[in-house]
């Protein structure tokens, strides 16, 4: 049998047996290892603090600087994605993203570890080649529960990263270095899983199901870019929306491990455990994001997405300023879990919206999106490093923003029909799940 050269209509989870769903898997292990490198020092920085003797705002800084390069960088890897293709993106983000990563361990003082962060945060670009990539091999209706789960399993990276480099932390101190030393090393492990990555990117995707960009003759002279499309006020709300969830996320990546520490006095490795539980949600609440979208979407058109997305942000909201006041650990932890499932159910809905923007452009929508994503963290990070703001009342103006951000996503006016999916069917009696194994 050919092998199909069509977006597939379905998602085989546990199959490698067409282009489609090997660009699938690789797509999110793409992102993840990415992830694993940009974060790969948040749960290491109270050891970082004590090393390079980083204060309050220091520590603030290198946060923002860790997300403020990757607004730039979406910016043009979705722009480059639309030109060259998401195969060559990737491989050389992986390559040159490296670097940083790898040699990050040569910082001896404040400035130095700053400039590193800043080039470490061009990695995160990586998510908009997945979404672009994935984009390409599925077909509409279930682009959002595709984009949502390699989303999701990508920013996995950001669970494990807290929990593992940890371990990876007291394995080299166990070996006899000591830990100034042994945080410089442990950045060496995602380093080497980039490199991996590339070259199986490299070796088993095509930018699309017919080929590559070269092999079926599509070049950017023959793809314009059209920026009148940024005046679409559903780009505006998609990405103040992305700013909220994302944005957020990848925040919380950054000072949980800190926050534990300080306000529970936790251990490292409890600290990297329970702020590690945060990211394992994007096992399956974004992905549920997604799948619930692409649902809204048969029923009521891309109008059903946009009223998803504006309830879960809301919720999301709501929770995040109930674990800014909880009592207790115990309780931290119960609204930490709930506020989580909603926002990357967010991220889900977001991305369940995005690819039916604008057809001939989904790579500068991807990017203009989840740069929008950084410019949350950026922003975010101002409150954390205050020192009149403690963490919890940062928590707390956050949730307030996101709950102003969803009434807006409520009041968008989203268009009725959704390219190749009706504006409303209901379910088929016995139609088959488009995620199978």
């Amino acid at each position: 049998m050919q092998p199909s050269k069509q977006p597939l209509n379905n998602i085989r989870l546990f199959s490698l047996d067409t282009l489609q769903m090997r660009t699938f898997h690789l797509t999110w292990l793409m992102f993840f290892v990415c992830f694993f490198g940009w974060f790969g020092l948040a749960p290491l920085m109270p050891v970082l603090r004590a090393d390079l003797g980083l204060t309050k705002a220091q520590v603030g800084n290198t946060i923002i600087a860790s997300v403020a390069s990757t607004i730039l960088a979406r910016l043009l890897i979705g722009r480059l994605c639309d030109r060259i293709g998401p195969r060559k993106a990737a491989v050389r983000l992986l390559l040159i993203g490296s670097l940083p990563v790898l040699l990050v361990g040569l910082a001896k003082d404040y400035t130095t570890f700053l400039l590193f962060r800043l080039a470490i945060g061009v990695i995160g670009a990586s998510f908009v080649i997945t979404q672009f990539h994935t984009s390409t091999m599925f077909a509409p209706a279930i682009k959002g529960t595709a984009n949502a789960i390699t989303g999701g399993w990508g920013n996995l990276g950001g669970g494990v990263t807290n929990m593992v480099m940890p371990l990876i932390f007291s394995a080299i101190v166990g070996f006899g270095y000591a830990p100034h030393l042994a945080w410089r090393y442990a950045m060496a492990v995602p380093a080497l899983m980039m490199w991996v990555v590339a070259f199986l990117y490299y070796r088993y995707t095509k930018d699309t199901p017919a080929g590559n960009y070269t092999e079926i003759g599509r070049t950017a002279a023959g793809h314009p870019i059209d920026w009148r499309i940024l005046a679409d006020w559903r780009i505006a709300a998609l990405t103040m929306s992305y700013a909220m969830c994302f944005g957020m996320e990848i925040t919380f990546d950054n000072v949980a491990a800190l926050h534990f520490v300080d306000s529970f006095r936790l251990s490292l490795h409890s600290a990297g455990f329970w702020a590690g539980l945060f990211g394992f949600m994007n096992l399956f609440a974004r992905a549920l994001g997604g799948w619930l979208s692409d649902k809204a979407g048969r029923r009521w058109g891309i109008s059903g997405k946009g009223s998803l997305l504006a309830g879960a942000l809301l919720l999301e909201g709501i929770l995040l300023v109930a674990f800014a006041h909880a009592p207790t650990f115990v309780a931290a932890i119960v609204s930490m879990l709930s506020f989580a499932l909603f926002l990357k159910m967010a991220n889900g809905a977001v991305y369940g919206i995005v690819p039916f923007i604008n057809d001939n452009n989904v790579g500068l929508v991807s990017g203009v999106v989840g740069a929008g994503g950084n410019l949350g963290g950026m922003l975010f990070g101002f409150l954390f490093k205050s020192d009149t703001i403690t963490y919890a009342q940062a928590f707390t103006y956050i949730g307030g923003a996101v709950v102003v951000v969803a009434f807006i996503v409520s009041l968008t006016r989203w268009k009725a029909r959704i390219s190749g999916v009706p504006a409303k069917t209901a379910e088929t009696p016995g139609r088959s799940s488009p995620v199978t194994a």
